[in-house]
């Protein structure tokens, strides 16, 4: 696969800050891909997107886009990106269509809003002021609004968060969608179901560093313990037992219980993404910007 994006020892500091936001990170993303940049708040995650989308160009480093360093884009760069903005930004005293209308008017290339309104059912308040909205809805509206250009690649900070599980399972979808077709994706977000699902490379972040790139499985296997529990129900009491992985075919003591006992239910050891987030991270939160 081509290299989408690839950052060489990129550093920032907000102009009050004390202290560098970005801390000389360098990663890549390869074409084709979702790539999840994941951390908790405070830890840069925001700031590399805004960098990466130009909206912050007083940086650090080299970035190239498409094998062009990203200083040298002009206007055009932004008909091939869509920016879904953790915190919605609409015009709430506008409708929903007007203000798909009003956006998709300043690109060139334009999407069937109208039927990504249906898909993630808005369809039918397309004429409803954005301000009467859930939240949930202009989370929603938020992800149509970074579809509008048919984008090349989607930057997209939390998409789900905020949303039930049956409106956040359309969004994964969409994205998923868009992966089939080429497109290429970096999300930010701090929900490890969502990465587990939908990223084929992750880092963490912590403090405006980075750690070494790998996918959720590996992350999954390196963090994970080697062995199985099961479960087992005797006399109404339910019972666990902990084998070893290694040889767990041949493993005598496992073979006579799965043969003896009623066995309920049955597990790897492999750690969750959510530990491993707190392993990573160190559960810590940075109070610098974001």
């Amino acid at each position: 696969m081509n290299k989408f994006f690839e950052i060489n020892n990129l550093e920032y500091r907000y102009p009050k800050a004390q202290n560098q936001t970005i801390q000389n990170i360098s990663f890549f993303v390869e074409e084709g891909t979702i790539f999840g940049i994941l951390g908790p708040s405070g830890a840069g995650k925001s700031t590399t997107q805004k960098i990466l989308t130009k909206l912050i160009t007083d940086y650090q480093g080299e970035i190239k886009f498409m094998g062009k360093d990203l200083r040298t884009y002009k206007k055009d760069f932004y008909e091939g990106i869509g920016v879904g903005f953790e915190m919605p930004v609409h015009f709430n005293k506008l409708t929903a269509m007007e203000n798909l209308k009003y956006f998709a008017s300043l690109y060139q290339n334009k999407a069937d809003y109208e039927g990504l309104l249906r898909t993630v059912g808005l369809y039918e308040s397309k004429d409803m002021e954005v301000g009467q909205f859930s939240k949930g809805m202009k989370v929603r509206l938020n992800f149509v609004r970074a579809m509008l250009n048919n984008p090349k690649v989607l930057f997209l900070d939390e998409p789900t968060n905020g949303l039930d599980p049956s409106n956040a399972k359309i969004i994964k979808n969409l994205i998923l969608d868009f992966q089939k077709q080429g497109g290429t994706v970096l999300i930010s977000t701090h929900l490890m179901g969502d990465v587990e699902q939908l990223c084929d490379q992750v880092v963490f972040m912590t403090n405006g560093k980075l750690s070494p790139m790998a996918s959720p499985r590996d992350l999954k296997l390196q963090y994970g313990k080697k062995e199985v529990k099961a479960e087992y129900l005797n006399d109404g009491k339910l019972t666990s037992k902990i084998y070893p992985m290694d040889n767990l075919g041949k493993n005598p003591e496992f073979l006579k219980d799965l043969n003896e006992e009623k066995l309920e239910t049955i597990h790897s050891g492999e750690t969750s993404l959510e530990d491993i987030f707190i392993i990573i991270t160190g559960g810590q939160a940075d109070a610098k910007n974001d």
